[in-house]
C-alpha cells in the first residue's frame, strides 16, 4: 500500500529579497506567516513528506519565481519540493529543477497554452509537471441549467466546479473535472487541487470536489483548501481517497505538529511514513 503523504504549503511573496510566507482566506484577506526558508527547514525537520511553495502573486504580476530563494530553501531540506507561481514555458521547469525543485506546478500558463503541459513532460518527464487547479462551487438548481458542465449533487445542492486563473482573481467558465482529465492527457503527472471555496476557512477540505476529480483521473490528486484539524486531513484520505494532504494555517501557526497528525493518521488506519 502507498503512503498517503502531508505536505506543507507556503503561499509565499517573493517580491522581498528573502521572500515571505503569506496565508489568507479564500485568496484573500493575507497576513504574515514567517520566512520560506525557515519554515521549510522546520517541516523537513518535523517530517513533512513534501513542501509545496507557491509564489501566489507571480503569474498576476507576470514575474518569474525567484530562483535564489529555491536555491536557499533547498540547501537544508531533503524531501521533494514542487515550486510553482509564474511557471510559463519549459525554461521555468528547467531552471526551477536546476535550483533543486523537483516538480513545477503550474495553472494559468497551462489553460493559456495547453501544450504547455505536453511540451514540459517530454523535457523534464511528466513526474515533475503538476498541474494546479483552482476551483469554485457554481450552484445550479438542476443538472439541466449547466448541460454541458460536469454538475454532480453535494450536500448543498447541485454545482459544478469553475477554474480560476491569476492567483484566483479571474475565472474561465472551464470545468475543473473536464480539464482535470485534459491535463492527465496532455502528460501532467499530479494534480494539485485547491478548493476556493474552502481555502483558508479551517472548515475542512471540500471532499466532493476532490473525490469527482480523484475519480476522474488517474494520477495523484493532492487535496487543498480548508483544513483545520486532523480529522479532514484523515477525511481526504478516506472519503475523497486524495494520494496527499496539502495543509497551511495548522502548521504554520503551530496549530498541529505534523508528527501529531501522522500518529492521529496511523491510529486510524492511514498508512503514512513515520
Amino acid at each position: 500500500m502507498l503512503t498517503k503523504r502531508i505536505i506543507p504549503c507556503l503561499d509565499c511573496d517573493l517580491q522581498v529579497p528573502e521572500g515571505r510566507v503569506v496565508k489568507g482566506v479564500e485568496f484573500k484577506e493575507i497576513k504574515y506567516a514567517g520566512n520560506p526558508v525557515d519554515l521549510a527547514t522546520r517541516y523537513y525537520e518535523e517530517g513533512a513528506d513534501e513542501i509545496v511553495i507557491l509564489d501566489i502573486t507571480a503569474s498576476y504580476e507576470r514575474r518569474g519565481t525567484m530562483v535564489d530563494v529555491i536555491k536557499r530553501l533547498t540547501e537544508n531540506v531533503f524531501i521533494p519540493i514542487c515550486v510553482g507561481g509564474g511557471i510559463r514555458k519549459v525554461e521555468d521547469y528547467t531552471k526551477m529543477l536546476k535550483a533543486g525543485a523537483d516538480k513545477c506546478s503550474t495553472n494559468t500558463a497551462a489553460i493559456k497554452n495547453p501544450e504547455l503541459l505536453t511540451e514540459a513532460s517530454k523535457v523534464v518527464g511528466s513526474q515533475a509537471v503538476v498541474i494546479g487547479i483552482d476551483a469554485k462551487r457554481r450552484y445550479v438548481d438542476n443538472p439541466s441549467d449547466a448541460p454541458d458542465k460536469n454538475v454532480i449533487e453535494t450536500d448543498k445542492g447541485y454545482c459544478w466546479f469553475d477554474c480560476s486563473i491569476y492567483g484566483g482573481r479571474e475565472f474561465t467558465g472551464i470545468d475543473a473535472i473536464d480539464w482535470a482529465q485534459k491535463c492527465q492527457d496532455l502528460g501532467a503527472g499530479e494534480v494539485l487541487l485547491t478548493s476556493m471555496d474552502g481555502d483558508g476557512t479551517k472548515e475542512g477540505y471540500d471532499l466532493e470536489l476532490t473525490k469527482a476529480i480523484n475519480d476522474a483521473v488517474d494520477i495523484p490528486v493532492i487535496a487543498s483548501g480548508g483544513v483545520g484539524e486532523p480529522k479532514d486531513i484523515l477525511d481526504a484520505f478516506t472519503v475523497s481517497d486524495a494520494s496527499a494532504a496539502l495543509a497551511a494555517s495548522i502548521f504554520h501557526f503551530n496549530e498541529y505538529p505534523i508528527a501529531e497528525v501522522k500518529h492521529y493518521l496511523k491510529e486510524n488506519g492511514v498508512n503514512v511514513r513515520l
